[in-house]
């Protein structure tokens, strides 16, 4: 069978749910907000962990309230999705005895915690590592934040992305020569923290199943980003030479930078000499590749080599579309790619084939489009099964099936205000159009 068909077959999206989850049977309790917290449980509900989302009720999660200019899509906000898939959502009042004790029962019969409040907030309120190995030496916690749980910083300081981006080093370097720092269009310290700390908490359980002991995970949400910055500190502390805003340009290969083209921009990109000599073919300029400034990667790293392979690259991409240059590099062997806009994405019908547009039924909200899951297991496949929910919406179903507790001591426990659900805004609530006999799944 030819390769393509074979893996065609092996990775067949339309399979995932005949498929087993390798994370079935491992339970995660989530108290989180906003983005880190979130997208480290969801990374690992994706592959099948049961993942238990605590809210404080009524209005929940500060997510819920970020959205794209403020606007609403049948009462949830767009920026509240990408992180809450498949989650059981349940609202406990924590400032309560009773509301931590509920918290403590769950925790008794879960494998892992999330939680990114600022460092020591949960220890002083009782439900912090140290007081929940007490109840489940197995477990492992995870506690992202901002800084750490130790150190000159971590004390009482909040962060949010840009934050983090800033603390690591990485707008120091983004944007172009002699104008301000740009800060990166996503929140990339959340979603690769949250990346870091799914995969800590898998090591933890693999350490786990050998010694049957839990354990504490520290995750900083900006030491995850100076992981990021490549040779940046690296340059730094051997040489003692600060990385520079280059702005498009990529230092280290030499000829990459985003062009312009008559109806866009693309990437493109030739690091061998070999892909080097192939744009030069695709430009009709073969001397260029033979000059000995430009010969070989060291000579076309030299900065004022680069600044003048490149104008030469951008007078040519600027006669052509996007597709040409696209095309050109099929065939000659260097790397290009048109600047992609999200509706691109959406339409693409490679992605989609690959499960990464991810389009499904939810039973509360009807069609949803989101992007799919990263990585793609042939076994253990990842996958979505709902989108994220009302605070609260799973009360009676936790309580009932993993507590044990009767329906009339939840409905005592929401009397006092114990355990809580929606507010009635945007955000926490429901879509407008559906009523309570129409049952929750």
């Amino acid at each position: 069978m030819d390769y393509f068909e074979w893996t065609e077959q092996l990775f067949d999206h339309a399979k995932v749910f005949d498929k087993p989850e390798a994370l079935r049977g491992i339970r995660v309790l989530e108290l989180t907000t906003l983005v880190l917290g979130p997208t480290t449980a969801d990374f690992l509900g994706e592959f099948g962990a049961e993942v238990v989302k605590v809210e404080l009720p009524p209005r929940g999660d500060t997510m819920r309230f970020v959205t794209p200019e403020g606007t609403f899509w049948k009462n949830a906000s767009m920026g509240f999705f990408p992180e809450n898939h498949s989650k059981y959502h349940v609202g406990i009042d924590l400032h309560s005895n009773e509301g931590k004790a509920l918290f403590k029962q769950l925790a008794a019969k879960s494998d892992i915690i999330v939680e990114n409040f600022r460092a020591g907030t949960l220890d002083t309120w009782g439900i912090g590592y140290r007081d929940m190995r007490e109840i489940n030496p197995r477990l492992i916690y995870v506690a992202d934040s901002g800084f750490g749980q130790w150190g000159p910083f971590a004390q009482g300081r909040p962060s949010y992305d840009a934050v983090a981006q800033t603390v690591s080093g990485m707008i120091g370097i983004s944007g172009f020569p002699g104008r301000p720092p740009i800060l990166c269009g996503i929140f990339i310290g959340d979603w690769f923290g949250g990346l870091m700390a799914a995969n800590a908490a898998l090591v933890a359980l693999h350490h786990r199943t050998n010694t049957g002991e839990g354990q504490f995970i520290d995750l900083a949400q900006s030491e995850g980003l100076v992981r990021t910055l490549d040779w940046t500190w690296i340059r730094a502390g051997l040489t003692g030479r600060n990385r520079a805003p280059a702005g498009n340009h990529d230092e280290a290969i030499g000829i990459a930078d985003i062009f312009e083209c008559r109806d866009g921009y693309v990437a493109a990109a030739a690091a061998t000499d070999a892909e080097f000599a192939g744009l030069c073919e695709a430009m009709g300029d073969r001397a260029l590749a033979a000059d000995p400034r430009f010969k070989t990667l060291e000579a076309r790293q030299k900065p004022e080599h680069a600044r003048e392979a490149l104008a030469r690259v951008r007078a040519w991409a600027g006669k052509l579309a996007r597709a040409e240059v696209e095309a050109a590099a099929v065939k000659h062997g260097f790397a290009a790619a048109r600047v992609a806009t999200a509706r691109d994405r959406y339409e693409d019908r490679h992605l989609r084939a690959r499960g990464t547009v991810w389009e499904y039924e939810d039973p509360l909200y009807g069609r949803m489009v989101e992007h799919g899951l990263g990585p793609k297991l042939s076994e253990t496949p990842a996958r979505i099964k709902w989108a994220a929910k009302p605070v609260g919406w799973h009360n009676h179903d936790v309580f009932t099936r993993l507590l044990g507790l009767s329906p009339s001591r939840i409905k005592e426990l929401t009397e006092q205000k114990v355990i809580g659900q929606w507010a009635e805004i945007p955000g926490a609530k429901p879509p407008s159009d559906w009523a309570p006999d129409q049952g929750r799944v």
